[in-house]
């Protein structure tokens, strides 16, 4: 029984050690912005003037930008390609063809990425991506010169970098069960960006808040009439519990 508990204990470190050796981290709670507008507004423009270029929202349209606030002259005004239009989707500006050559496949649609992402232990995939957006580092070995903390040997280039600035991540070591790990104990600020860390953050968690919106744009509705519909059974259960009792009562 010993040996079996120490044979555990070893594949245990063993995991660990490889997990962290991949690149494997603790994500980031991301914050939730689901309901403030003005956020989502300014995570739809960041999507727009960051994201947009490459990754396309096949599946969402501009004019459905109306429910967080916008009208439609504000979102032909600052949200639209000269081309496009209010009632078409949300398509990249890149030629696929060219996106394959650069990066060496196509680049995901996003509509459904605040969902795909998430990790049983890990998080949501709000989490993933307001860490992933935060993680980049500069590294000379790869063809687009960065590297990601939570997605290793990522082939995206870090869009944000202007704003958020050139970052190092610092680790400490720590050796447990006989295999040697390395941690990630915090960043050093090689340059600076546009945005302080804070406004960095922010800017961060409203396009990690658009993302996950326009994963799900029915879910704030969704779960107001969830409470609703929940205390109308409750209130149903009640009365029909009062109703039996009051039928059965003189037969009793």
């Amino acid at each position: 029984m010993k040996k079996i508990v120490v044979t555990l204990l070893a594949a245990l470190g063993l995991v660990a050690g490889a997990h962290a050796s991949s690149g494997g981290m603790v994500w980031d709670k991301a914050p939730d912005r689901s309901a403030d507008m003005p956020a989502l507004q300014n995570g739809a423009k960041l999507f727009v003037k960051y994201c947009l270029n490459c990754h396309s929202a096949a599946f969402m349209r501009y004019n459905r930008l109306k429910d967080i606030g916008f009208t439609e002259q504000e979102i032909k005004d600052n949200l639209l390609f000269t081309t496009e239009k209010v009632g078409e989707t949300m398509k990249a500006a890149i030629d696929p063809r060219q996106a394959k050559d650069w990066f060496g496949a196509n680049p995901p649609d996003l509509t459904l990425v605040a969902r795909s992402r998430s990790a049983p232990g890990q998080g949501t995939g709000a989490d993933y991506l307001y860490t992933y957006l935060r993680t980049y580092y500069p590294d000379e070995t790869k063809a687009t010169g960065w590297n990601n903390m939570a997605f290793p040997n990522v082939g995206m280039p870090h869009v944000l970098w202007e704003l958020q600035g050139k970052r190092e991540p610092e680790f400490k070591t720590s050796t447990a069960h006989g295999q040697e790990t390395h941690e990630l104990a915090g960043w050093k600020q090689v340059s600076p960006g546009t945005m302080t860390p804070e406004q960095y953050d922010q800017a961060v968690g409203d396009l990690v808040g658009f993302l996950q919106w326009m994963a799900e744009p029915a879910r704030n509705t969704r779960v107001h009439l969830g409470f609703g519909v929940i205390a109308f059974l409750l209130l149903m259960t009640f009365l029909t519990w009062r109703l039996n009792a009051a039928y059965w009562k003189d037969v009793k």
